[in-house]
């Protein structure tokens, strides 16, 4: 009686397994897994992955993620948006490139400038260097020499000199 019980479980899930394989087939590149709102998510793992979507219906296991991936990233084609959620890993790191990440400085720098001279930021009271991005594009600031600068209590940004 057992052994019947055993043959009908092996057999329900060979019948399963095409299913579960087509719903993952049907499922974005790069998905791994599927919220109860019908949603997918490409989060890295379980924990918040449907967070505000109800929970996870259908957690999609590494090696069945991979392969779609893998096959769309000659393509490049992104994702359906309508379905998908925003991702919330790094691993959409080309899609996130295409955005500046952060503010951007202004096209055009504040005439003047030079060699030995800085930027300085009178707002925030940091001083920029020559070829960074920000050098005479912060809304307030003007330019002087790096040794005028430190000497009216301005620092390098992220703490960097310009001399050395």
């Amino acid at each position: 009686m057992k052994s019947y019980g055993l043959i009908a479980v092996l057999f329900a899930g060979l019948l399963a397994g095409p299913a579960v394989y087509a719903q993952q087939s049907a499922a974005p590149a790069g998905s791994t897994g599927q919220c109860k709102d019908g949603s997918y998510t490409n989060h890295a793992t379980k924990k918040g992955a449907c967070s505000g979507h109800q929970g996870v219906k259908e957690w999609y296991t590494a090696a069945a993620t991979a392969a779609p991936a893998a096959a769309a990233a000659p393509a490049a084609a992104p994702a359906p948006a309508s379905n998908s959620m925003a991702p919330k890993s790094t691993a959409a790191a080309p899609a996130a490139a295409a955005k500046p990440a952060g503010p951007q400085p202004p096209a055009n720098a504040a005439p003047g400038g030079g060699p030995g001279m800085v930027w300085v930021n009178d707002s925030s009271k940091v001083y920029h260097c020559q070829g960074d991005k920000w050098y005479g594009k912060t809304k307030s600031g003007s330019y002087m020499s790096e040794a005028d600068a430190k000497a009216k209590g301005y620092h390098g940004d992220h703490g960097k000199a310009c001399t050395q």
